[in-house]
């Protein structure tokens, strides 16, 4: 799995994975629809890949719910690891993201509002694959 784009947000979200303090994470429905991949399910296993593109852990899923990104829990947001104090931050942050040229290159259409689709992904750390 890819984290963000290749470079800083990446490289900290990786390391938030393996302090421990990532254990969910967010996607957009339409992520999913654009590419043709399955969303994920429990009991899936995920390779989360550094920004220059190498293994660096493998994942287990162990939860997924899709809602609307107004029905986002706190209890979700905390999992992320990205310090936010509240949903309101976490969603101010998550907008930024989804509204970010970088994202835009890639969903120029695509509108984030209340009653967005999004996959909300619980998952645990279970090896690292340094050096595979």
């Amino acid at each position: 799995g890819e984290y963000a784009f290749p470079g800083r947000l990446r490289d900290q979200l990786i390391e938030a994975i393996l302090d421990g303090e990532k254990t969910t994470t967010t996607s957009l429905v339409e992520e999913y629809l654009a590419t043709g991949e399955p969303l994920p399910t429990p009991g899936d296993r995920e390779i989360v890949v550094n920004s220059d593109g190498t293994p660096n852990c493998v994942l287990a899923i162990t939860g997924v719910r899709v809602c609307r990104l107004d029905e986002v829990t706190e209890e979700h947001v905390r999992g992320e690891g990205e310090g936010y104090e509240s949903v309101a931050e976490w969603r101010r942050g998550h907008e930024l993201f989804w509204n970010s040229p970088e994202f835009r290159a890639e969903n120029p259409r695509f509108v984030v509002d209340d009653v967005t689709e999004v996959v909300c992904t619980r998952f645990e750390f279970l090896a690292p694959l340094y050096g595979v």
